[in-house]
Formats: structure tokens, C-alpha cells, sequence
């Protein structure tokens, strides 16, 4: 039986990625789609058998079994929020809330409601991060992570809500960053962070040769952008594990490459390739084992881009039939934004002068 799916919010996630895949996907029915823009609305009213609202509170339980929300980040844990708590399941994208009191305020949410949280985090779904998560047991006691994901050119759309610090939250952590800490959990299991360090800058994000034009979000006039672009952290895991991140909308690069290093007492292994839809990527995926000098090319799947993303969908519907699941999403993307605000706290304790992109 298909599960019933209503796509809250029209925008590229909802509109380009989502949306397809569902209707794709023999598992999921779109009965509904939801977006608060009449113009968005309009585009939708000739689905076949999908009904179209203004707002979430035209859901029930009744009539949808899942709601996949794709609004802007600020709206998050108030929409989930709804939905949760009229007893519907909720499928939130990344970043799953901004702050810890918004965790709070969706765990009481799914208590209370009867719905169950998941996070839309697609990266550890990818067969090549999937490939190296099998050398890690093999790499003895794991010692040190890299982690980078750094863009040659893609800001997200100039002036839009992504670079708007009361609708994003924040900038490239909150974007490419939570996909880094999510990633960073599925290879070595969860840990709080005992240590935080973190430095950010805003160098490309209010330049236009720098933006994303692969999304092909028009710039927003007059508006400016006040979040960082790219952030630099050190950060050490309350097992004992250090690990440092690079994220980055633009760069100086040519092309946009994902990095993941994972170093321990019997060797590292390092993947190479590039997360997301950008058309600036690493030629392909490579994944090597380095032990005592000697360095062993791993092979990993070819996959087609994005198809991380079909992967998770796949999975979803055992996920809600198992009631063990509840409160797992919110326990897990607590720690992330803790870290998040620790590395912020961080950053805004260097002087003004050289520190740039935190309010």
C-alpha cells in the first residue's frame, strides 16, 4: 500500500527534487501539495488526484499519511510543529531546526501529536559514502575526521531567503555543514561535542559571478545577504575523536569537491567526490586505503546524480512502521544544532575586526 504524501512547500527543494521523485516512486501518493504563494499554488492545480491549500491546517491525519516539508528554514520547527501535532508524520528537510529551544518544541510536538519526526539528510545515503562507512571498522581505533565540502561557485540565490540570517538561521553551516555533521554521525554513530572552534567569512556571498546558477533562482533586488559563506571548525567529539570541517558556497577552486578523511591506528581511508546537483564536480567518486605507505584504490558504484536521494525514499516507509523510531530524528539533530551554536559562539567571540558573516 502506498504511503500518502503531501509536499509542503513549492520551492526548488519542493518544486525540483522532491516533488519528481515521489511522484516517481512506487511506494508514495502526492494527495496534496501545500505553498502560502498563490503563483506557486496556480502552477500545481492540474496535478492529477493532489488537492493544493494555501496552509498545512487543511492536513489531517486521515487523509495524508506523511508530510515532506521543503520551506524555508526559519519555518521549520513551526510547521512541523502543526503537523506533528495533528498526528501526521513529518519528512523535514535539512536543517531540521535552528536552535535548541525549536528541538524542544518538536519533541513536544511528536510526543504529544502521535506523528513521527524523520530528517532529510541524503549524503549517507550516496553508495560511495555507504563504501567507505564499511573500511571504518577496519581502520582500528579512529582517531581523526576531515571533513570539507567546498563549492567553486554556488551561493545560493542572491538576496533570497538562504542568505537572510532571520529566515536561514545562519549561512553554509546550516546548509552544506549540516549534511557534513550528518554524514560525520552515520560513519562513527553519534557523539556530543566536548570542544568547539570555529571561524567564518563572507567573502563571495554578496557577489553575483559567485551564485548558484544551476538552481536558476533569479536574484532578489535590492537585498544583501548577512550570513557567512564559508566556515572553518575544529571541533573534538566527547569519544576522543577530533575532527575539522571546511564548508564553502564559493571558493577560488575550479571545481566543487566533497572531502571525507578518516584516520585511525590501523590505517585512513579518504573519499573524494562531490555531494549535491552542482555541474562543477570531481570527476566521478574515489575512495582509497592507506596502510604503512601503501595506498589501495577502493571501487565504489557509479551512481547517477542525486540518486542518494531515491535511496532514502526507499527506506522511508519501514521507517514509519516502526515505532522505535519516534524521537530518534530529534535526538540526533539536537546534537547537530548544538554544535552549530557552539561553533557560532565561538565565532562571535573573536574580534570584530576579524571575524565576519556572524551577527
Amino acid at each position: 500500500m502506498s504511503v500518502r504524501v503531501a509536499v509542503v512547500g513549492l520551492g526548488w527543494a519542493g518544486r525540483e527534487l522532491w516533488l519528481p521523485l515521489l511522484r516517481e516512486h512506487a511506494g508514495f501518493d502526492v494527495v496534496a501539495v501545500v505553498d502560502t504563494e498563490p503563483a506557486a499554488r496556480a502552477a500545481f492545480d492540474a496535478v492529477p488526484g493532489a488537492s493544493v491549500h494555501p496552509s498545512v491546517e487543511a492536513l489531517t491525519a486521515r487523509a495524508v499519511d506523511l508530510a515532506v516539508v521543503a520551506v524555508p528554514n526559519h519555518l521549520h520547527a513551526e510547521v512541523a510543529g502543526v503537523l506533528l501535532g495533528k498526528g501526521v508524520s513529518v519528512f523535514l528537510e535539512k536543517p531540521v531546526c535552528l536552535t535548541s529551544d525549536e528541538a524542544d518544541t518538536l519533541a513536544a510536538a511528536e510526543r504529544g501529536g502521535g506523528g513521527m519526526l524523520l530528517a532529510g539528510s541524503a549524503a549517507p545515503y550516496r553508495g560511495d559514502v555507504e563504501a567507505l562507512a564499511r573500511l571504518v571498522p577496519d581502520l582500528g581505533r579512529i582517531r581523526h575526521v576531515d571533513l570539507s565540502w567546498v563549492r567553486a561557485r554556488g551561493v545560493p540565490q542572491a538576496g533570497g531567503w538562504f542568505t537572510q540570517r532571520s529566515k536561514a538561521g545562519g549561512g553554509v553551516l546550516f546548509d552544506l555543514g549540516w549534511h557534513l555533521f550528518d554524514t560525520l554521525a552515520s560513519l562513527l554513530g553519534p557523539a556530543r561535542f566536548a570542544q568547539v572552534v570555529g571561524v567564518t567569512s563572507n567573502d563571495f556571498v554578496n557577489g553575483g559571478a559567485w551564485g548558484a546558477t544551476w538552481r536558476r533562482d533569479g536574484p532578489v533586488a535590492d537585498a544583501v545577504g548577512d550570513v557567512e559563506d564559508t566556515a572553518w571548525g575544529f571541533f573534538v567529539r566527547d569519544d576522543g575523536v577530533s575532527v575539522s570541517l571546511r564548508a564553502g558556497w564559493a571558493s577560488h577552486e575550479a571545481l566543487d569537491v566533497s572531502r571525507i578523511q578518516v584516520a585511525g591506528s590501523a590505517g585512513t581511508a579518504e573519499l573524494r567526490c562531490t555531494f549535491g546537483f552542482s555541474p562543477n564536480r570531481h570527476p566521478g567518486s574515489e575512495l582509497t586505503l592507506t596502510r604503512e605507505g601503501a595506498t589501495t584504490p577502493i571501487l565504489v558504484p557509479d551512481e547517477p546524480i542525486g540518486y542518494e536521494y531515491r535511496r532514502q525514499l526507499d527506506g522511508l516507509a519501514a521507517i514509519l512502521t516502526e515505532p522505535g523510531n519516534r524521537g530518534r530524528a530529534i535526538g540526533e539533530a539536537r546534537t547537530t544544532v548544538r554544535v552549530i551554536e557552539d561553533f557560532y559562539a565561538s565565532a562571535r567571540s573573536l574580534p570584530a575586526s576579524k571575524v565576519v558573516g556572524i551577527a
